[in-house]
């Protein structure tokens, strides 16, 4: 029992400190397997590391284990932004990419997997030459879309790069706003909400420091759109806004539960709160950071009985 409690502590404190600020920026890394991603049936994948091996967790919604699978290496489920929403299921549930846990920016080449689920089967192991992090992907995972970051020494300098996973190679030329094409982005990643079909990416970006924006990746039609939040330019707070999707697709930009502005789903415009229809629930009143830390807890507990019962059959197809 001491050890579960201890283990679960570890846990805890591993997320909490997760996000924090050092030389006045934020450090941000990619480490989300522990809190996992959930699949439209209810299951939850998760990381663990073994004694030997980094394993793959397939959860039910009763918590208990349902299958595993031992990984080719060590890798993790993306986290996408400081809030540590989780990336890299598809919408329609049939594949999961798994990144190579970032230590340091300016590796020179960056490794993936692309799995196919439920079976947990690795289909693809690519590696690509580069500093790259996972973005989003489109809904049947035909495309894929990374953040190369451009300078070695700057983690604020980047751009979004598609990656086509039938011919496993990127594809030539970066995504950016057709509108500013010469607009360079900037900033790091406060909060990411994905549209319900799993086509819109959603990005809240701090700006670098310069105005904060959002990010709007069409994942189908491989373009995007920077939406500037001159609202918030100069936010020394902008780390507490997330993002919240809207019953009727808009999305909200929000603070301490109450939305601050929307942005429309179609045009993109950014509206006062008070002229876009109201939520039909608030689920921003709790932290997000709460709610994660219990998230890692459950997987802990999971994970711990996993462990204990290492002799179950593995996953299959």
């Amino acid at each position: 029992m001491k050890a579960l409690v201890l283990t679960a502590t570890i846990i805890c404190f591993a997320v909490v400190t997760g996000v924090a600020r050092a030389d006045g920026g934020p450090i941000f890394n990619d480490f989300g397997g522990l809190q996992g991603i959930q699949a439209p049936s209810g299951y939850r994948y998760v990381m663990i590391d073994g004694e030997k091996s980094v394993f793959l967790l397939r959860i039910a919604p009763d918590q208990h284990v349902a299958a595993y699978r031992p990984l080719p290496g060590r890798f993790t489920i993306p986290a996408v932004a400081m809030d540590r929403t989780t990336s890299g299921l598809s919408a329609d549930g049939k594949t999961l990419i798994l990144v190579q846990p970032r230590f340091r920016y300016g590796r020179h080449h960056t490794r993936f997997l692309i799995l196919s689920l439920p079976g947990m089967h690795v289909r693809h192991a690519v590696t690509l030459p580069g500093d790259f992090t996972f973005d989003a992907m489109t809904p049947d995972a035909s495309v894929l879309y990374f953040i190369q970051y451009l300078r070695r020494n700057d983690p604020t300098r980047y751009e979004v790069r598609a990656f086509d996973t039938e011919g496993l190679k990127l594809v030539p030329g970066a995504i950016v706003d057709r509108s500013e094409p010469d607009e360079e982005m900037r900033g790091f990643p406060v909060s990411r909400v994905t549209s319900a079909d799993g086509r819109y990416a959603y990005t809240l970006y701090d700006g670098g420091g310069n105005t904060p924006f959002v990010h709007v990746l069409d994942t189908i039609g491989g373009q995007a759109h920077c939406v500037d939040l001159d609202e918030l330019g100069g936010n020394n707070a902008i780390d507490l806004f997330r993002l919240r999707r809207e019953p009727d697709g808009d999305v909200a930009v929000v603070l301490r539960g109450s939305p601050f502005l929307v942005v429309e789903k179609t045009s993109f415009r950014v509206v006062d709160p008070a002229s876009a229809p109201p939520p039909a629930h608030d689920d921003q009143g709790i932290p997000w950071m709460p709610i994660g830390v219990g998230a890692a807890v459950l997987v802990a507990l999971a994970g711990l009985s996993f462990l204990a019962l290492r002799r179950r059959r593995p996953a299959t197809a």
